[in-house]
């Protein structure tokens, strides 16, 4: 019987940013990008973004979900997913959440394993702080930790996010069984 792979402790960063960011980059070079929103998701293709996006930085917890509490959260009316393409793939994407009329929550971003080193990430995140921004928020709010990659808080911070608070969380990666289960839902 194959054991289950031990938990992990993750010291968690909470952030804020309180007015867009300042900054302006070029789409990168001899690329070809679209980013498109994905509203009424399937299933299927959110979980193939989410774990292609996040299997090495531990993300997890969508995975876990029911089909149906799944589909709750990503068709709510304030839940927003968009998915970047890099030459006709898709390579990443980034997911908000409407808490109120003056907070929204960078939930999710990343890029797919294929799109690392393109120098499509700093351009990606300036595009999805964007989209954000026009929603005139008082206040855009994300998490990260240090089981994400490595250069993740700076940059958030590059582009105007503070820490606002730290903690300690445990993940428990994905056992043989679940990453099975997960195979046959997609």
């Amino acid at each position: 019987m194959a054991k289950s792979p031990s938990s992990l402790t993750a010291h968690i960063t909470r952030l804020e940013m309180t007015a867009p960011p300042k900054a302006s980059l070029p789409v990168p070079v001899n690329i070809q990008t679209a980013i498109m929103r994905a509203p009424g998701i399937p299933l299927p293709f959110y979980r193939y973004l989410y774990r292609q996006v996040g299997a090495r930085w531990q993300w997890v917890d969508r995975l876990r979900m029911s089909d149906e509490a799944l589909t709750e959260t990503l068709h709510d009316k304030r839940n927003n997913i968009s998915v970047l393409y890099v030459n006709g793939a898709p390579a990443g994407f980034y997911e908000y959440f409407c808490e109120d009329e003056d907070t929204i929550e960078l939930c999710h971003f990343g890029l797919i394993e294929h799109a690392l080193g393109l120098g499509i990430g700093k351009w990606f995140l300036l595009q999805a702080l964007y989209a954000i921004w026009t929603l005139n928020p008082t206040r855009v709010t994300t998490t990260t930790n240090n089981l994400d990659h490595p250069r993740a808080l700076q940059l958030y911070q590059m582009f105007g996010f503070s820490p606002v608070s730290t903690g300690t969380g445990i993940v428990r990666p994905l056992s043989d069984k679940e990453l099975l289960e997960i195979a046959r839902k997609s």
